[in-house]
């Protein structure tokens, strides 16, 4: 079995869990790369979802054997045989948990940005990872749930060795893997893509949790007569709406642009997050850049969602996004009252710039310098009020730390200024 992205493997890995939602269940993701897993999981149990931050307390001078772990609330899970059989010393072992508790409270602190850990007494809880090789790390976060008072332990990954398997059952009530195959060498040659999940997705998430299952919904957008999967998030005092336009080679499962509309959503701002091409259009590469069909399906985009919500409309994009979004902003009638783009290509819209009329924010990477002269001609072209900000350090795809927070401040606070009474 094949995944296309974590988020496809969440929404897989929900269907096999749903027999779950009668114990009201908590979900904990493992950071990184489980959260976005555990995210969707979450959503379709309409469960509270934390993380499962554990420290795995290796053996001095042979650290990747594991003599316990730690978690929060004080809890220790120690194998004394592997201690005895180790030599590990008393000193030795107290210097280790003292060094991985003080690693194990700055993550937890920084994940959760203030909120308290949710309480695992008698509560039934799923532990989410995005697969398992060895199982090392999923038996240490089982074993700190069960000491924290959880009275059901369940590990749900999508994919795992078949050996994995078979030991972890062993420290849980129940395991739901989707995929076991015998021929397993790591868990991200089960991805299509398995890029990195970075500290401020992780954020994001936990803090769109709460609100977003509520919220949010899967919607077929209608651009034109041709459906468009969409994920439609509206929090319950949204007084505007944002629609998202990805880049090229992106979806509406892009991380930095789902992180960007958490920042909206808590901002009392709807967000639309949609794919711009059907699945058989994404074969052809050509079409990520025909610029005309991607703002035809904007404008329609657009039309549907206001018809839908009644609500002022903005438009995000990133990328060949951004100038789908400025084009689309051009033509007569285009309803949309705010424009933002991260690491756009405005260029490639055009002599359509000069009938932008909607306020244009324009967000580029201080070291992305080819994209910074192109934006800076794009502005030059503009006729609307526009503004360039540059985020100094910040590349391409604002993978720096705290970049995408910085773009996520500056376009809360445009399309607040724009688009809210």
């Amino acid at each position: 079995m094949l995944f296309t992205d974590r988020t496809d493997a969440g929404r897989r890995l929900a269907s096999a869990l749903r027999h779950l939602k009668v114990r009201d269940p908590l979900v904990l993701g493992l950071p990184r790369g489980g959260v976005p897993v555990a995210y969707e999981v979450a959503q379709a149990l309409d469960a509270p979802l934390d993380v499962i931050v554990v420290r795995k307390l290796g053996v001095p001078h042979h650290p990747e054997l594991g003599f316990g772990a730690i978690g929060e609330g004080g809890v220790r899970v120690i194998s004394d045989e592997i201690v005895r059989h180790a030599g590990v010393r008393e000193k030795d072992l107290l210097s280790v948990e003292r060094a991985e508790e003080t690693e194990l409270v700055r993550r937890a602190g920084a994940y959760r940005e203030g909120r308290p850990r949710l309480s695992l007494k008698d509560r039934a809880v799923v532990v989410v990872d995005d697969g398992v090789a060895t199982g090392a790390t999923a038996r240490a976060a089982c074993q700190v749930v069960r000491a924290q008072g959880a009275a059901h332990v369940v590990l749900a990954v999508p994919v795992a060795s078949p050996d994995a398997v078979v030991r972890l059952r062993e420290d849980v009530d129940e395991v739901v893997c989707l995929s076991t195959p015998n021929l397993f060498s790591a868990v991200g040659e089960w991805y299509r893509d398995f890029s990195q999940t970075s500290d401020e997705e992780v954020v994001a998430l936990l803090a769109r949790a709460p609100a977003g299952h509520v919220g949010t919904e899967d919607v077929e957008v209608d651009a034109g007569g041709v459906p468009l999967a969409g994920d439609l998030t509206l929090p319950g005092d949204a007084g505007a709406l944002v629609v998202f336009a990805h880049g090229s080679g992106s979806s509406r499962h892009s991380p930095r642009n789902r992180s960007v509309a958490t920042a909206l959503n808590r901002a009392g701002l709807g967000t639309l997050l949609f794919d711009l091409l059907t699945p058989g259009e994404e074969v052809y590469r050509a079409n990520v850049f025909d610029i005309d069909l991607l703002a035809g399906r904007l404008t329609d985009t657009t039309r549907w969602v206001r018809d839908r919500v009644s609500l002022t409309v903005g438009t995000f994009g990133a990328s060949t996004g951004a100038a789908a979004a400025l084009r689309a902003a051009a033509a007569p009638d285009p309803g949309v009252g705010a424009v933002v783009s991260r690491g756009g290509r405005p260029d490639l819209a055009g002599a359509d710039l000069s009938g932008v009329r909607a306020p244009t924010l324009l967000i580029v990477g201080g070291d992305d310098t080819t994209v910074i002269d192109l934006n800076r001609q794009a502005q030059a072209a503009l006729r609307c009020e526009n503004r360039l900000e540059i985020i100094p350090g910040a590349t391409h795809l604002f993978e720096e730390p705290g970049a995408l927070d910085r773009v996520a401040e500056l376009a809360r606070d445009w399309f607040t200024a724009h688009l809210l009474p």
